[in-house]
């Protein structure tokens, strides 16, 4: 298979999870709109401080299995060893069964001491809905990760769609219910975010069942792999000794790098109500932090998360072929890809933050002015999450485990040094949160990308990843808010939120336009990646006939 040809699939199966991943996150936004709006914004700050813990959890627990089983997985299968894949497979789901169980005890039983710990006392009851999640959802990664190894994406893909369709639906059902049962009106935010948690538990649990069942289907073709392969079947010492040194880096990596929202919740709840804040304002405003800002940045992050997730097994199977320029075709190629991507969705939510607020939050007013100046300036750290998201990828398919862990180490240290000043020495309140927000991913940016650098002694081309991107981008925001205000002038008979969202959506469509024919003209594209890109032939046809190329 030619350089390019597996390049075209690395993206395909990228683009796979991207495309579910973006999928699953507009689900998100779109159920969390009636979802914030039925619990208001103490609801939403009670719901956003439990799932912060429940998010570290994940991470302890199942966030390395799908990574790890799939690097483990893919360089097994590379070399024709499938009784060996197979049953790093079977080891794997004995250590997610143990440890999913342990980690769903502790968050079950010391519910009170981690919501106390945020300073959010009332979060304790949805931590405890969230605890058996915990479980499903280990189980859950190891097979993803399985399938992942095997250079499939659709399974993972699916399940993830099923998930949050299933949580959609249940968490504003489930929310709706007990706020209806709740007799004292002072205990409605709680129960709210009790409810919602509900829909979480069950999305998990589909999406596993759904998994098993892939599973079951494709064993007979699992089974016959194994009866054909030759080779000696690794013990369960030697595979689970793999398995930790491969899981652990990736669990301490992701442990801390995640855990810098855990921190900043925590540190402004406890450091706010020091300086006087009642606690329904400090739920209010972490509510449109975890809320608001998180929910927005969360949808565009997970086109680089998809593509950290999907690169990996394919980086691992070159480089234990030991192709370097294989590899480094491939990590070029991702990492120029997810810029393209990065830098528009940046630009975007930054010049429609308030208009994108007022679409998808209608209710939440209160704090509208905070949660969009929040998006203003926070969206600037969707590049840089998106690109320290890739080069951990990256570093760990190079089996560069532990650099990782470094750089999110010393970033989190700065992070935590630079928040709490802010926070008890000036006045910039949840806006010092926006700042560590932006400077965290930054650092860890800048260390990991020096070390790809020598790792592979290997430079990115700026120009045509990040100036020429950066410029279009740019472009594409002039015209995306002159198209919004023009268009609101134009739309001046309807209500505020027809004329609102009329205007946005078709801003939107005008900004993406826009900043095609800028990649087109400033030639941020060869021909040739063009179409080996996602409906790069699509592209490259329609660039064609408009006589960009």
């Amino acid at each position: 298979m030619s350089s390019k040809k597996k390049t075209n699939d690395i993206l395909k199966q990228g683009t796979i999870l991207a495309a579910a991943s973006i999928l699953v996150r507009m689900i998100g936004v779109m159920y969390r709109i009636p979802l914030n709006n039925l619990l208001g914004e103490e609801g939403n700050g009670i719901y956003g401080g439990a799932y912060k813990v429940y998010s570290i959890a994940l991470i302890v627990s199942s966030y390395g299995l799908p990574l790890a089983v799939s690097r483990m997985v893919a360089a097994k299968n590379v070399q024709g060893q499938y009784k060996n894949s197979h049953k790093i497979f079977i080891n794997a789901l004995i250590f997610a069964t143990i440890i999913g169980a342990v980690v769903g005890g502790t968050i079950y039983f010391g519910a009170d001491f981690f919501a106390k710990f945020m300073g959010l006392s009332r979060a304790a009851m949805p931590l405890r809905v969230l605890a058996p999640t915990i479980f499903c959802v280990a189980i859950l990664g190891v097979l993803r990760g399985f399938f992942q190894g095997h250079n499939t994406m659709v399974p993972t893909a699916v399940s993830q769609v099923l998930e949050q369709i299933i949580n959609a639906v249940i968490s504003c059902v489930a929310a709706y219910a007990f706020i209806a049962m709740c007799k004292n009106p002072s205990n409605k935010a709680v129960f709210g975010a009790t409810g919602s948690t509900v829909g979480t538990f069950s999305g998990a649990l589909v999406a596993l069942l759904f998994m098993i069942g892939v599973y079951m289907l494709n064993r007979p073709v699992f089974k016959r792999k194994m009866a054909a392969d030759p080779n000696p079947v690794d013990s369960n010492k030697a595979i689970y000794h793999i398995l930790f040194i491969t899981v652990i880096p990736v669990i301490l990596s992701q442990t801390v790098y995640q855990i810098s929202g855990l921190v900043d919740t925590s540190i402004f709840g406890n450091v706010m109500k020091t300086k006087g804040m009642e606690e329904n304002v400090v739920e209010r405003l972490i509510g449109a932090f975890t809320g608001q800002y998180n929910v927005l940045i969360s949808v565009p992050l997970g086109i680089a998360t998809a593509m950290g997730t999907s690169i990996n097994p394919s980086i691992v199977s070159s480089y234990t072929k030991g192709d370097m320029s294989e590899v480094k075709h491939k990590v070029k190629t991702v990492i120029k890809f997810n810029m393209l991507l990065a830098f528009p969705c940046a630009v975007g939510l930054a010049v429609l933050a308030t208009p994108i607020n007022m679409l998808l939050f209608p209710r939440l007013i209160t704090y509208r002015a905070v949660a969009s100046n929040m998006l203003l300036f926070g969206s600037l750290s969707l590049i840089f999450y998106a690109l320290s998201t890739v080069t951990t990828g990256v570093l760990q398919a190079l089996n560069h485990m532990s650099l990782p862990v470094v750089h999110s180490a010393i970033s989190l240290v700065v992070h935590v040094i630079l928040v709490y000043s802010l926070l008890q020495f000036t006045n910039l309140g949840v806006y010092a949160l926006i700042v560590g927000d932006v400077t965290f991913p930054l650092l860890v940016c800048i260390l990991n990308w020096r070390s790809v650098g020598k790792a592979l002694n290997y430079k990115q081309e700026v120009k045509t990843t990040f100036v020429l991107p950066a410029v279009a981008a740019l472009f594409m925001g002039g015209c995306c808010i002159a198209v919004y205000k023009l268009l609101s002038l134009l739309f001046g008979f309807a209500g505020s939120y027809v004329r609102n969202a009329i205007c946005t959506l078709l801003a939107i469509c005008v900004a993406a336009v826009a900043y095609f024919i800028a990649l087109m003209v400033l030639k941020t594209v060869k021909e040739e990646e063009l179409i080996e890109m996602p409906m790069g032939r699509t592209l490259y046809s329609v660039a064609r006939k408009l006589h960009l190329i």
